[in-house]
């Protein structure tokens, strides 16, 4: 991924992708380097430069809650960002077993079959679907494989016809990777995707180089399937109680809108539920 450290390499890109006047200084004469200097954002965040040289070259493994408050006030970190650069500080201190590919539990697997009108999948920390009903795959049937979220965005080329914001769904894919990076740097499986699309995609490179930082949450959707046409859709993503390294995603169509009489048009494509093997790039 990178042959600095996750710490150092995460300050160097937020660090890099501010300006002077983002953060309220002067800016004289032509600057070597993109971004902030690093003697910039010490005086900022209130510590020493030899200390913040330290700490993004990684020779600095132990800074105290102040200090990264500090230095996340700095780089103008949001709560997300602030989250996961207190969890790269700590990541040596916990222990994370490469859980990404787990089966589903049974009883989920059967929620999922009953919502009829409604996609539902499962994703793994890597993006990987490891389960999905009969209406998700129905919603995914342009694709080669409906198998990792991030291979359908940036490697298959469906995925430029299917998400309409095609650079929203990159960019929210790579930063939800980073998310999921966070908690677990070691991971071999985030490690292997972020491998095979950083050799196959150029702009996966450029957006995985910024270091933001995004988990799924709630929000709208304009996607376009290849039978139904236009879809509009809201989701939700969930925590899976027992194995939190899971998230539940929903989408949903307003009531009554295209949108949904499109989804009844899908729920008739979708013979019986069908559940995504874990995925593989």
């Amino acid at each position: 991924m990178s042959n600095g450290s996750p710490l150092g390499d995460f300050l160097r890109a937020r660090r890099e992708g501010l300006k002077p006047q983002d953060v309220g200084l002067p800016e004289y004469g032509r600057r070597r380097v993109p971004g902030l200097r690093r003697e910039e954002v010490a005086m900022l965040a209130g510590v020493s430069a030899d200390y913040y040289i330290r700490l993004e070259q990684g020779r600095e493994t132990s800074p105290s809650s102040q200090v990264l408050e500090a230095v996340a006030g700095a780089l103008r970190l949001d709560e997300e960002a602030f989250g996961h650069l207190y969890r790269l500080c700590h990541a040596a201190e916990r222990h994370h077993p490469d859980r990404g590919q787990d089966g589903v539990g049974v009883q989920l697997q059967q929620l999922m079959d009953g919502w009829e009108h409604t996609p539902a999948f499962i994703i793994g920390p890597a993006l990987d679907i490891l389960a999905g009903n009969s209406m998700a795959t129905a919603l995914h049937t342009g694709f080669y494989g409906f198998d990792n979220l991030a291979r359908m965005v940036f490697l298959d080329p469906a995925g430029r016809e299917f998400y309409q914001e095609w650079e929203r769904a990159a960019h929210s894919c790579v930063a939800e990777l980073r998310a999921a990076y966070g908690y677990a740097p070691s991971s071999a499986r985030i490690s292997e995707v972020v491998a095979e699309l950083s050799d196959q995609s150029e702009e996966f490179v450029g957006l995985w180089a910024r270091h933001d930082v995004k988990s799924k949450s709630q929000e709208g959707k304009h996607l376009k399937h290849p039978q139904v046409g236009d879809l509009y859709i809201q989701f939700s993503a969930f925590t899976v109680n027992g194995a939190p390294h899971q998230q539940l995603v929903v989408y949903q169509a307003e009531p009554a809108s295209p949108t949904a009489i499109a989804f009844e048009k899908l729920c008739a494509m979708a013979t019986a539920p069908k559940y995504a093997e874990s995925g593989r790039l």
